[in-house]
Formats: structure tokens, C-alpha cells, sequence
């Protein structure tokens, strides 16, 4: 895979002094009709959660974890949780941490995607990015929506410093189950933004490729750097 766009900033010399850019998403699958067909029919059996019909449309050797086994039988894991296979301390949480992996695939499914080199359909479009070598990808996050209000504080209520769209934005420690970020814009611009738009730069990201027969099937599904 071969990542398009160049952000040419550096977080490490912070406060930044580059320019801003945004990225907003196209989506590339309208040049392929069958693609089109085929995520809009993986779409479907996804939101019902079925398991089967999934399974059925990724490749035998789904690229699924760094370090996994691949394949249908990992996937099966990932979208069902058994309690059985997680510590005692973990049990309970298996039908939160199923929802949460199901979700994650539909978002990432839902996404504008692109079409790589050797053909193969990446979603979501901003996986195309290329962040500096010497940028940490587990602190740099993408603002995935339009006009998302950056805020003097972590309040609803707070000024509005500025409206974001699609750009690349540094968080020093992202805060879970917190409502409302710190983040660093590439301009050095501090402010806050509401977690439901910030997407990890090593988050989910899925492939769709064609194998010999024709067909389009989902083949990667993974998070990490």
C-alpha cells in the first residue's frame, strides 16, 4: 500500500510553525461498481451483525492482528468474544468489547476509501496520510467531520476557538471515557475537541481486493502501527 499525502509538519518541535491542511474525504469506490456492491452488501450483514454472512465475504487468510494467525478463525473470535477465551477478571466485559469490535468494522466500512497501487480499496481515506518519520502515530489523531468546534476548555459551553475540518491534529495522552480532548493543532494552536471526531492515526483501517476469480473480499481489518 502507498500512502499519498504528505503532512510536512513536526510535532516534536512543538509550538509548530507549518501551515495547516485539510484532508477532506472522496471516496474513490464509485470508479467500481462491483466494489460498490459488494461493501454495500457487507454493509448490510455487518449492522444486522451475522457473523456467517462476514465471515463468508473475507478472504481465508484475512490479515486481521500484528503477530496473529489470520483467517477465518481469528475473525470468528473477534466478532463473537466467547467469555470463555478471556481471563476471569474479563468475562463480564465480552459482550461490550463484541459491540465495540462490530462497531469499529461498521464505521471503518462506512468510511471514503481509496484505491492503492496494486488495486486494492482502503478504507478510511485518511490512512493515505504520510506522517513524518519522526512523527509518533499513536499520538496523532485525524478530525474526522466538518466544522467540529475547537474550544478554550473541555466544556460544551467553552469559546469556540475555531472550526475543524479533516485536518491532523497531536494529542499528548488521549484520555479514555473523557468527553472532550487537549489537542494541538499544526499550527501550534491549543484547544479542545470532543473525542466522537478524533480518529487514531493507527486506528482500524480495512482493505477490499479482488481475488483471481473476480470477486471482492475484505482481507485486512487490523489496528496498530
Amino acid at each position: 500500500m502507498k500512502l499519498m499525502f504528505t503532512i510536512p509538519f513536526l510535532f516534536a518541535a512543538l509550538p509548530a510553525v507549518a501551515e495547516r491542511q485539510s484532508f477532506p474525504p472522496v471516496d474513490e469506490a464509485s470508479r467500481d461498481p462491483s466494489l460498490v456492491a459488494f461493501r454495500d452488501q457487507l454493509l448490510a450483514v455487518v449492522k444486522t451483525r451475522n457473523t456467517e454472512a462476514v465471515l463468508s465475504a473475507a478472504c481465508p487468510e484475512i490479515y486481521l492482528s500484528h503477530g496473529g494467525d489470520g483467517g477465518h478463525e481469528e475473525f470468528r473470535q473477534f466478532l463473537t468474544v466467547p467469555p470463555e477465551m478471556l481471563g476471569e477478571d474479563y468475562r463480564d466485559q465480552a459482550e461490550e468489547m463484541r459491540e465495540e469490535y462490530w462497531s469499529a468494522l461498521e464505521k471503518t466500512l462506512s468510511s471514503a476509501g481509496y484505491f492503492d497501487d496494486e488495486g486494492e480499496f482502503w478504507m478510511p481515506h485518511q490512512w493515505r496520510i504520510r506522517l513524518p518519520a519522526d512523527i509518533d502515530p499513536f499520538s496523532t489523531y485525524f478530525v474526522d467531520g466538518t466544522r467540529v468546534s475547537l474550544r478554550a476548555a473541555p466544556d460544551p459551553n467553552a469559546k469556540v476557538l475555531d472550526l475543524i475540518s479533516h485536518e491532523v491534529v497531536w494529542i499528548d495522552q488521549f484520555a479514555e471515557d473523557t468527553e472532550y480532548q487537549g489537542v494541538i493543532l499544526t499550527d501550534g494552536t491549543r484547544g479542545y475537541m470532543h473525542s466522537d471526531f478524533l480518529w487514531s492515526m493507527v486506528g482500524y483501517r480495512a482493505a477490499f481486493v479482488k481475488s483471481e476469480a473476480g470477486d471482492w473480499q475484505l482481507c485486512t481489518f487490523v489496528a496498530g502501527d
